[in-house]
């Protein structure tokens, strides 16, 4: 399962290619995809570094791992084909964005207009057994992505990081705060929204701090029609 991202993302994923590691946690992919019901597709696993270069990144939304229901998870955290049904986190998602910005949700929940203006949709985990969460937690992506957080926190321009939920939050110790900037709330899951969630305006914060940083803002509008992404 060699990792197939063919952008400017390839020399840091391919120094993690490398790794003893690395080769074990594929060595586990392949088991589990040949055992188990696996999420996403494999096809899938990288879209979120294919569809957001690494010298495009303004803003990082790290999440936990992908969702472990049906056709849900397709490589951008929190996002779901168009003709998914919204699952509650991103419904939560939505929510605070219509607090924040006034920006009413869409009928669908697929993000790629985000993940085409820059904002990186990753986990820290990038893969999940079907109906099993963190089941593939502490195999190795932790690794991964956290060589991700090392190379985007190389960048000379500013990053803005939004971590959401303590897996992410533990990010934070990459990230050199005299450069970056970090937007963290808890998990946007109905777990936890309603302690710290609700209210952090994730997204007019990251938009101040892009334009501070002398970047052009995020249209965080979704378009109605997916297909116009």
């Amino acid at each position: 399962m060699p990792i197939p991202v063919q952008n400017d993302w390839a020399p840091v994923l391919k120094k993690v290619e490398d790794t003893d590691a690395y080769q074990e946690l594929k060595q586990f992919l392949i088991d589990e995809y040949n055992t188990e019901t696996i999420y996403p597709k494999k096809e899938n696993i990288w879209q979120a570094f294919e569809w957001t270069p690494y010298h495009e990144v303004k803003a990082v939304i790290l999440g936990q791992d992908p969702y472990h229901g049906a056709n849900q998870a397709h490589g951008l955290a929190f996002s779901v084909k168009p003709e998914v049904k919204l699952p509650p986190s991103l419904k939560n998602i939505y929510k605070e964005l219509h607090d924040d910005l006034g920006i009413e949700p869409v009928s669908h929940g697929y993000l790629k207009s985000w993940a085409k203006q820059g904002v990186l949709l990753l986990n820290t985990v990038l893969t999940v057994r079907a109906g099993e969460a963190h089941s593939h937690k502490n195999k190795g992506w932790e690794l991964l992505t956290d060589e991700v957080i090392r190379a985007l926190n190389e960048r000379q321009k500013t990053v803005v990081f939004i971590l959401w939920g303590s897996p992410a939050q533990k990010k934070r110790a990459l990230i050199d705060e005299t450069k970056h900037k970090i937007v963290s709330s808890v998990h946007p899951s109905p777990l936890s929204a309603y302690r710290g969630f609700f209210g952090s305006k994730p997204f007019s914060k990251t938009n101040e701090l892009l334009i501070e940083s002398g970047q052009e803002p995020i249209d965080w509008k979704i378009p109605e029609d997916p297909s116009a992404e």
